[in-house]
């Protein structure tokens, strides 16, 4: 795997002049979440233990750590790592940094369920710049920088990669309003909010990231999440969802801010259509008592 420039990374997103040397990242991270993918599909459910805060983790998770944490230090040598798994976790301040999470969705994964997923996202200045998406189960990857478009591509169990599909939101529709759910995290607070919106036709309950991907892909519209997570399972999402041409807001509107003490984010609405959110969103701090 060839390095990239440090100010490659640091400079996201880059001009047109600079197209290949954003291919060049963005084909890095894919090879990378892919790699890691094959090793958890390798592994399978095995040596399932509990983490001190009451979370799983197997052997797989920490197979593809090791080949992602392996492979950022090729490919952007000297640009921090932040992720899951790591015992010791760098300052997330600084100008670019990694959030990795090696197995988004280890639940689902011990259950026997395919909607678990590998999450790498670069950040630039505390906000996401590109993220890669990959769900090792349905052999999918969705990827994207912001400001420069997503894609989508297949694999197979080798880690050979198909041509990549243009991605892109779809724009609102009222009657055809489909919401993504947590399979494990639903709330009464996420279900209060639920109940305010308009009417929905279908409400699809997901694990992991994926949530993101279906809303890149225009299979969704809307995302709430209003309880907290970390850093790393939102931020490849939310720069998919970006760069395929959506938003991602806190509950009030704002700006969602990664890098805080705990690495958590409160919560946050990721929309396809920036319309919907901004005729939609203002409307969920009122409701939540913000």
């Amino acid at each position: 795997m060839t390095a990239v420039a440090p100010e490659i990374v640091r400079e996201l997103p880059l001009s047109a002049s600079q197209e290949a040397n954003s291919r060049a990242l963005l084909e890095g991270l894919t090879a990378l979440g892919v790699a890691a993918a094959v090793e958890v599909l390798r592994y399978g459910v095995a040596d399932v233990r509990t983490k001190p805060n009451g979370s799983p983790v197997t052997v797989a998770d920490e197979a593809a750590e090791a080949v992602i944490r392996a492979g950022l230090e090729r490919l952007a040598p000297g640009i921090p790592v932040v992720s899951e798994e790591q015992e010791r976790r760098p300052a997330a301040a600084g100008a670019s940094l990694f959030l990795v999470d090696p197995l988004d969705g280890t639940r689902d994964f011990v259950a026997g369920r395919d909607e678990y997923a590998i999450n790498i996202a670069l950040m630039r200045d505390g906000q996401p710049a590109a993220g890669v998406i990959v769900a090792p189960a349905r052999g999918l990857v969705w990827r994207g920088i912001v400001g420069a478009g997503a894609e989508r591509l297949e694999f197979d169990r080798g880690g050979a990669l198909s041509p990549p599909a243009p991605i892109r939101t779809r724009r609102y529709a009222a009657d055809d309003f489909v919401v993504m759910v947590s399979r494990s995290h639903l709330d009464a607070r996420t279900e209060a909010y639920l109940a305010g919106l308009p009417p929905i036709r279908r409400l699809e309950r997901c694990g992991s990231a994926i949530k993101f991907c279906r809303i890149a892909e225009g299979s969704a519209d809307h995302y709430p999440r209003l309880g907290p997570t970390h850093d790393w399972d939102v931020a490849a999402g939310h720069a998919i969802v970006e760069a395929a041409g959506g938003r991602l807001t806190a509950p009030d509107g704002g700006a969602i801010r990664y890098g805080t003490a705990d690495l958590l984010i409160p919560g946050f609405l990721a929309w396809g259509d920036p319309a919907a959110a901004a005729a939609l969103g203002p409307n969920a701090g009122p409701k939540l008592g913000l």
